[in-house]
């Protein structure tokens, strides 16, 4: 099961309950104030506890008038110009409590520790690097399945894999004796000038060799080439390995969404990690 993703004018969204929110990805400005009331009134017929928006800075405003608050912040985000707001308003104010803020910061301070001291990013010996390609889509699907317990997006379907792959995300993967060993994926805006790093996981049986850092240097050279400007995450905030991961690549922490996402069977706060490339 995921959440359904629509458009409005030009912008597109995600509401469900499986994540129980709806989640603004693409803004139009045309669209505003009007998709505001739209997400008043979905979220009253279907009882979602949180509405998650992503916005420019310059529509901050709109959004406060209705209730809305700043969770993150991301310098440049929209073509390296505009700053770029991740806002949240709870219909429940319960989905905004319990979460354990000290230990958050605990990641994320031992993480930007840990990023003074950068792993080595050479691959071991008989590990290569591949992008993937709709062949390996069973492969994809089938590594995030054995990693996720649950995911806001279908990533454990190849089908749903093979169809991302034909619009503006790219797949890149460790493999060792042909065998998919890791996985990462990075979602680019073209006309915002922005890529998301997202999706990644690694074989239980091939963790402590930083496949992730190694993937993630690639993946920004990669972006770089494909001309965005500004990469991002969100990250798990109580995972240290990933936000290790990006503290050390360099990453600047934006700020955290509470109880954002529906992943490995419970929601989970998330930290907002970003670059300029």
């Amino acid at each position: 099961m995921s959440d359904a993703i629509c458009r409005y004018g030009d912008s597109i969204y995600q509401h469900g309950p499986y994540n129980d929110r709806i989640y603004l990805m693409k803004i139009s400005r045309d669209d505003v104030p009007d998709i505001i009331s739209l997400f008043e009134k979905i979220s009253n017929e279907n009882n979602y506890s949180k509405i998650f928006a992503k916005i420019p800075a310059s529509l901050q405003p709109e959004f406060l008038d209705h209730g809305y608050r700043v969770e993150a912040r991301i310098p440049g985000l929209y073509n390296g110009i505009e700053d770029g707001i991740f806002m949240a308003r709870y219909p429940d104010e319960s989905r905004s409590r319990g979460v354990d803020m000290e230990e958050i910061r605990t990641v994320i301070t031992e993480s930007i520790n840990k990023a003074e001291k950068r792993s080595n990013s050479k691959l071991p010996s008989g590990y290569v690097l591949c992008s993937c390609t709709p062949e390996d889509a069973d492969a994809v699907a089938g590594l995030y399945g054995e990693t996720y317990e649950s995911y806001p997006f279908p990533i454990m379907d190849a089908g749903y894999i093979r169809d991302t792959m034909k619009d503006n995300f790219r797949y890149f993967s460790v493999k060792k004796d042909d065998t998919l060993v890791a996985v990462a994926s990075t979602e680019m805006h073209p006309e915002e000038g922005n890529v998301e790093m997202t999706d990644f996981a690694t074989d239980i049986r091939h963790t402590g060799m930083n496949l992730a850092g190694r993937l993630l240097d690639w993946m920004e050279s990669e972006m770089r080439d494909e001309g965005m400007k500004v990469a991002y995450t969100i990250a798990r905030a109580l995972s240290y390995p990933i936000n290790i991961t990006f503290a050390r690549a360099g990453y600047t922490y934006g700020g955290t969404l509470l109880n954002n996402t529906n992943i490995c069977g419970s929601f989970e706060s998330m930290n907002v990690w970003f670059k300029t490339l």
